[in-house]
């Protein structure tokens, strides 16, 4: 019980940090794009840089996770999270800002996969969904610190230090990381990790991306939860800003109400799969509901503080079936895999982060015209274009063989 205890309470700090980089910038957003002379294109590329340093690692991180075990991976990479914050708050210029993104991204690109990774050892099976819905509903109390604490935290001693500390906070994790977690639980053999070739390497990637089943999972993942974390980590903030005058501290408290919809979300679609006997219609569901918010959104205008809250909150509560999608596709894959796979499907969820804020920006961006404030236009088209990606990810998804828990095709 006791490792097993570390396990989950490590899973959870690293994966509440990197909740904490993914949506840091939207609520400072308006401060930053002053301080820093950001337009809403490089806004947008400084946020998707975090999410390209992710995409960059998978595979080798699947390897790495193969051969060396999760513990290893995530304590080395938290010192890149370290010098990427430091460097973010010594920033001075739009191109500084992003190549700081882009090794907070390093420092990061572990976590969430070894969540995957090591809750699919320690609690294989049909308790898996509900093993992640724990880590992943824990982990927002990352997002938690990027709202109305570090809205209060940059009104009081400025973004810069903000940042400082939650680099200093990266090395404490990394480090009890390292010390407190093991790869392997006590009742299970650890499975062989023996050093591959070129050929065994090529040779396993070559299986897993000829997986069955597999380019559904991704083309669903790809933009289920990037939908939802464009939305809060990027944009969500600026709206309320821009279309409805809300200060600092008063974002942040949207932000925080978001963050604690989706983790009631995430606690609450962890169980169904075992309750309904699938997981692919429990995705359906969840896309379909995700479409309609961002939909009313998009093409409802002059919306009022109260129900462009209500619409932002419950797209955070609705779009928390991204767990139940990592769930489906680990299963695509036999223990020997796990690594490789997992990160291959987490390779789809990297391109729909990294996509939509760049693909949003350029519509916000060149929708405004260079305005200030953006008009309601620019984020209704952006909230469009996010429910139209999302769209086409489900028509994909939607010929994917259903695989409910206990069953696991690899």
């Amino acid at each position: 019980m006791r490792p097993a205890v570390a396990l989950v309470a490590m899973l959870v700090a690293a994966t509440a940090l990197s909740q904490f980089w993914r949506a840091a910038l939207g609520v400072i957003a308006p401060e930053l794009m002053r301080d820093l002379a950001l337009s809403p294109q490089m806004l947008g590329n400084a946020n998707a840089a975090f999410f390209i340093a992710l995409a960059v690692l998978q595979i080798p991180l699947g390897l790495l996770f193969d051969r060396w075990g999760a513990r290893r991976s995530v304590a080395v990479l938290c010192g890149a999270a370290v010098v990427g914050a430091l460097a973010h708050a010594t920033s001075h210029s739009a191109t500084q800002t992003v190549a700081a993104h882009f090794l907070i991204g390093i420092g990061n690109a572990a976590s969430f996969m070894a969540s995957v990774y090591l809750c699919g050892r320690w609690f294989a099976g049909a308790r898996l969904s509900s093993a992640l819905s724990w880590v992943f509903a824990l982990s927002q109390i990352g997002i938690f610190l990027a709202a109305t604490p570090l809205a209060f935290a940059a009104s009081l001693v400025g973004w810069r230090w903000a940042f400082v500390g939650m680099g200093a906070i990266s090395g404490a994790v990394g480090l009890l990381f390292w010390l407190l977690v093991r790869d392997d639980p006590p009742d299970r053999l650890r499975p062989p990790r023996p050093a591959e070739g070129l050929g065994g390497v090529l040779s396993g990637l070559l299986e897993v991306w000829r997986t069955p089943g597999l380019w559904h999972v991704l083309a669903m993942h790809a933009f289920a939860y990037a939908s939802m974390a464009t939305v809060i980590g990027l944009w969500a903030a600026p709206y309320l800003a821009d279309v409805h005058g809300l200060d600092p501290v008063a974002r942040g408290n949207v932000v925080l109400v978001m963050a604690l919809a989706q983790l009631g979300g995430i606690l609450a679609v962890g169980p169904l799969d075992r309750i309904f006997g699938t997981r692919k219609w429990i995705v359906v569901a969840g896309a379909i509901g995700t479409i309609s918010i961002l939909g009313l959104l998009a093409l409802v205008p002059g919306l009022k503080l109260w129900a462009a809250i209500a619409l932002l909150v419950g797209l955070c509560a609705v779009t928390t079936y991204g767990v139940v999608i990592v769930a489906h596709g680990r299963s695509l894959f036999p223990e020997h895999l796990a690594g490789r796979g997992v990160t291959t499907v987490n390779l789809a969820q990297v391109f729909g982060t990294t996509f939509l804020p760049i693909v949003t920006g350029a519509v916000i961006g060149a929708s405004s015209g260079g305005a200030a404030p953006v008009p309601e236009l620019a984020y209704r088209l952006a909230f469009g274009t996010i429910a139209a990606c999302l769209a086409a990810g489900l028509a994909v998804y939607l010929f994917a063989e259903d695989l409910p828990p206990g069953k696991l095709k690899g």
